[in-house]
């Protein structure tokens, strides 16, 4: 691979890990460009590339929440427990099968999400429990369908985990993400375990998109803590949008 395309995925992920730290969807932006500038290497395979600076950005983002948000231990152990379990069924899944029909699913996904957060010019800015407490099958069901969805198709993951907490179990913003961070991290861990058993892994590439990825998602989860929710929103939509005008290029006119 030429030096050039390695250093254009870089740039990609830097960006991608100062989102995704923010407000997850951050495979949004990488997994697109990882298609479109390495074209001849397997679906399987550039996923299971990109899931490596994915991993790595994601650690360092979960550390700078952790220290500012609290997270009880148990209900997040059993989240993440149940998000690696589904998203290494999903990578096993798409080791087996195309994915052609990636683009549009994910396109018709981000729209129900867009108009979802537009209309709600609330969603997300306080905590709609007093004490955040929840039926834990709703948590359960949350981390199964999207960990699995993770593991299979990936990008826009982050973005669901943070609409989820906030629509179903009314957290806000910041809960939200650092909720997501931590159970996004264990989906990438599945999924990358499969990746690294199965040999598909371009490490000449997955290494400095990795260092490039976490130093993206240090600065982006500083932000998002010191700005807040109202911050974290406008993020949200923005990377929703230019996410759908990609997506429905790609879909209805290329």
């Amino acid at each position: 691979m030429e030096l050039s395309t390695i250093l254009f995925l870089c740039l990609i992920a830097f960006l991608a890990g100062y989102v995704d730290a923010v407000v997850g969807g951050g495979g949004l932006i990488q997994v697109p460009a990882g298609l479109i500038m390495m074209p001849t290497q397997a679906v399987s395979t550039v996923i299971g590339t990109l899931k490596v600076p994915s991993f790595i950005g994601t650690c360092f983002a979960t550390y700078q929440y952790l220290q500012r948000v609290k997270i009880p231990f148990l209900r997040i152990l059993l989240f993440t427990s149940i998000a690696f379990t589904a998203a290494f069924s999903g990578s096993l899944l798409l080791t087996a099968m195309s994915s052609q029909f990636m683009k549009p699913v994910i396109f018709f996904v981000l729209l129900a999400l867009a108009i979802y957060t537009f209309t709600k010019k609330d969603l997300g800015q306080s905590v709609q429990k007093d004490d955040i407490q929840f039926p834990m099958l709703k948590g359960i069901l949350i981390c199964l369908v999207i960990g699995f969805y993770d593991g299979f198709i990936g990008p826009g993951a982050g973005s669901l985990f943070v609409l989820a907490f906030i629509a179903i179990l009314g957290y806000d913003f910041m809960q939200a993400s650092a909720h997501a961070k931590i159970v996004n991290l264990s989906t990438n861990l599945g999924s990358l375990i499969l990746f690294i058993g199965k040999g598909v892994i371009l490490w000449p590439v997955a290494i400095p998109m990795s260092i490039c990825n976490a130093t993206g998602g240090f600065f982006g989860s500083r932000m998002a803590l010191k700005k807040g929710n109202q911050f974290i929103r406008k993020i949200f939509l923005i990377v929703i949008v230019a996410t759908l005008l990609r997506l429905g290029y790609d879909v209805f006119l290329h």
